[in-house]
């Protein structure tokens, strides 16, 4: 037993010594020892690993909110909030912010900055006066100026057809856009009823016709006997005919002789 284990000793020990296995040996300690100072190197110089906690803060959220508010939650996290960009916007008052660098979520350095974006609130703009010009000139004008026209009426008015009456909000009115407007368009004016003037007086169809807004045109005379002497025997319009305020009425009066132009 002696024998075998001190000649299994020098077989391993002729190994050892063998040229070969000592400098493969060396080498793999060789590579070993420049491993570990590469990572040295790396984790110390190019890229340190940061072992303190609580070094990098985390950005909360502060869209939508009042800048100043923004800028004090952000200062209470140990960073420093800074409006750097402001814009018009269509539904965001003035001063709430619309958008931060960096985004919420994300991991900062204390002191180190967060950007944001404010609005300016919305465009405002006086509404255009379009009353008096046709519907489609109005609605060319009232939408190239950021109006949106939601409803159309109509309605009697002394305007002609197809004119725009009304606009609300009025003309005049600053209002944020985009602003919906309406407006009224007129189907002219109201018409009137011709009376029946036959047979009655001279000067009370005249009355007549003053009082609902008609005018007195041309006045002939035509002879005739008995009663229809000074009173109206002709009118145009006819009776029961519909006219328009301001129409000019003409009527032809019976005289008491030929000769007569009373």
């Amino acid at each position: 037993m002696k024998l075998g284990s001190a000649i299994r000793r020098r077989q391993i020990k002729r190994r050892l010594d063998i040229p070969g296995w000592r400098g493969a040996l060396s080498g793999m300690i060789l590579l070993l020892v420049g491993l570990g100072m590469g990572y040295g190197f790396s984790t110390k110089i190019w890229f340190p690993i940061l072992e303190e906690e609580g070094v990098f803060l985390e950005v909360t959220s502060v869209r939508n909110i009042d800048s100043k508010k923004a800028i004090e939650d952000i200062a209470s996290l140990g960073l420093y909030g800074l409006v750097v960009d402001s814009l018009r916007h269509p539904t965001a008052v003035s001063g709430q912010v619309l958008g931060q660098h960096p985004l919420p979520g994300q991991l900062s350095f204390p002191g180190d900055t967060v950007e944001l974006t404010v609005s300016l609130g919305p465009i405002r703009r006086a509404v255009p006066d379009v009353t008096r010009i046709s519907l489609e000139a109005a609605l060319l004008l009232l939408e190239s100026s950021g109006f949106a026209v939601v409803s159309t009426d109509s309605l009697e008015a002394e305007l002609p057809l197809g004119q725009v009456v009304e606009v609300l909000p009025e003309p005049g009115t600053e209002v944020d856009l985009p602003m919906e407007v309406r407006v009224a368009v007129s189907r002219g004016p109201s018409l009137i009823a011709m009376p029946l003037l036959l047979g009655v007086e001279q000067k009370e169809g005249e009355e007549v016709l003053d009082s609902l807004g008609l005018i007195v045109g041309e006045i002939t005379s035509r002879f005739r006997f008995g009663r229809d002497q000074g009173r109206i025997v002709e009118q145009k319009p006819r009776a029961d005919s519909l006219v328009a305020p301001g129409s000019s009425v003409s009527i032809v009066v019976g005289r008491r002789s030929s000769g007569s132009r009373n």
